[in-house]
């Protein structure tokens, strides 16, 4: 197996180096190149085929949002760089946009080590960076903002089963796999494929991308279990927290 090709995108040259020293010293991974703002990663991104960028979110010129967005657009169908957006300001609208454009997660600069080379093994095998707790406020953020009740189902919505509607709202929740397969009596991988069948319906990449459509479009929220089928227009969001017959 190949290793993970790593690009650093950080305005700070110590930074840099101490990730960059932290990364190469794994034998699994290697860092293909260091850029100092938004366009150097975007160009590079493009240039190296890194499988994970590790991203500022706040550089001069272009920022690491910008820098996100334009990366995870020129993403081809069969996959492309993910970026993890670095932050030291914790859950704020700079990765709240940066997640909204694409990145596959974000880590706190003062993360322990072993964190950050965990987020990047697991970005780079395809998963999702984001804890159920980090999602419950992604959801807050999302759930302030008035203009998601107005916005049509997203498309793909219709060709959900019910039983593909119970696990997107837990996937919503920021449940693993396991605590999925926990909560519906379901296998693991029944519950993987089942969560790989939402993604195709729906056209995203991964869970947070799953979980930004979903508060985006009004369809989940703090307390509720349950998807709103698009084929119910008689049902409520206050439906979602009723018992099931």
């Amino acid at each position: 197996m190949s290793n993970s090709r790593v690009l650093l995108a950080d305005d700070q040259a110590l930074l840099r180096h101490g990730l960059h020293m932290m990364v190469d010293a794994q034998p699994d991974m290697e860092v293909v190149g260091e850029a100092a703002d938004g366009f150097e990663a975007v160009e590079m991104a493009v240039r190296l085929s890194p499988d994970v960028v590790l991203m500022d979110i706040r550089m001069p010129g272009m920022d690491g949002v910008e820098a996100t967005r334009r990366i995870c657009a020129s993403r081809s169908a069969g996959g492309g760089p993910r970026v993890i957006v670095l932050t030291t300001f914790d859950l704020d609208e700079y990765v709240v946009g940066a997640l909204a454009a694409g990145a596959s997660g974000f880590l706190l600069k003062d993360a322990p080590p072993a964190d950050i080379i965990a987020g990047i093994r697991i970005v780079a095998a395809g998963d999702a960076l984001l804890a159920p707790s980090v999602t419950r406020r992604l959801l807050d953020r999302f759930a302030t903002r008035p203009e998601i009740t107005n916005l049509a189902p997203p498309a793909g919505l219709d060709l959900l089963t019910d039983r593909e509607r119970e696990v997107m709202a837990l996937v919503v929740r920021g449940l693993s796999n396991a605590e999925i397969r926990k909560e519906l009596y379901l296998s693991e991988p029944t519950v993987k494929t089942h969560v790989g069948r939402i993604l195709m319906k729906l056209g995203v990449r991964d869970r947070v991308q799953l979980v930004v459509l979903a508060y985006e479009h009004g369809l989940a929220g703090p307390g509720r279990r349950r998807i709103i089928p698009s084929d119910d227009p008689g049902r409520t969001p206050a439906d979602d927290d009723a018992p099931r017959p």
